[in-house]
């Protein structure tokens, strides 16, 4: 129990050292003189963060995360290297959209379990998966309008009540699988409600505006990370995806003034 406990408290001093650079990062980003010690900091509070995870106690599936890590890895330094500083843009909302994936991916997870963890867990769950998918799939749809591959705006009478008719269906469904706790059909549809929404959404905004919308889904998938770590019990998600969330806020607000 001791050994368990000494390992707990490890894990714990290490999210807290990942957070703090995630913060100090973020921070030193805000100032072109700083900025490229700022994503250093913050690689090395992700690094920090990806190698605790390793020794979490009943962890057995290294192989798998270990792959994981090697494709991501590998296909960001590839991307990273090659892309031109004028298409950044596309390459900050194809980044974020799998941000917001990932905490979906994670929220999608917990609830095909079908498990029931109580009120608390559930809720932080589905508003994660629900921000996460929005996030996800409205930043795909960003990344292709900016990289010309979508080259029409999508208007259509009636398409903010759509929107809206949308987003109460997903909030409804939401509410059946946390009182519930539903089966994966109900799971399905919520997540499919929830990716259309990021479409239908994203789809009459002009490229001119694609940078406060990719701010704006930035935003989003913090705050879908902080649910899925509050999920997880994993304060570095917690911290790093709040943190993430309010400043994605502030940039959005500065940006569509």
């Amino acid at each position: 129990m001791s050994d368990f406990l000494t390992l707990r408290g490890l894990i714990e001093a290490c999210y807290f050292l990942a957070a703090i650079l995630f913060i100090f990062g973020l921070k030193r980003m805000s100032s072109p003189v700083t900025a490229r010690g700022g994503i250093i900091w913050a690689g090395a509070g992700m690094l920090v963060a990806t190698l605790v995870t390793f020794l979490y106690p009943g962890m057995d599936n290294y192989l798998l995360m270990m792959a994981g890590i090697a494709i991501g890895g590998i296909a960001a330094y590839v991307s990273g290297k090659k892309v031109a500083m004028t298409d950044m843009p596309q390459m900050i909302a194809l980044y974020n959209g799998m941000g917001g994936g990932a905490a979906a991916a994670i929220a999608a997870v917990e609830l095909f379990g079908g498990a029931d963890h109580g009120l608390t867990f559930s809720i932080l769950a589905v508003l994660g998966g629900l921000i996460g998918a929005v996030s996800f799939s409205g930043s795909l749809i960003a990344f292709a309008k900016l990289q010309g591959l979508m080259k029409t705006t999508v208007r259509f009478g009636g398409q903010q009540a759509l929107n809206m008719l949308l987003l109460i269906a997903a909030l409804v469904l939401a509410g059946i699988i946390v009182v519930q706790h539903s089966g994966a059909s109900t799971v399905t549809i919520f997540f499919v409600v929830a990716l259309i929404i990021g479409i239908t959404m994203t789809l009459p905004i002009g490229g001119a505006d694609m940078p406060v919308v990719i701010s704006l889904y930035n935003a989003l998938t913090g705050l879908a990370v902080a649910f899925e770590g509050f999920v997880l019990q994993n304060a570095a998600m917690i911290i790093a995806g709040t943190v993430v969330g309010a400043a994605g806020t502030l940039l959005t607000q500065l940006m569509a003034k």
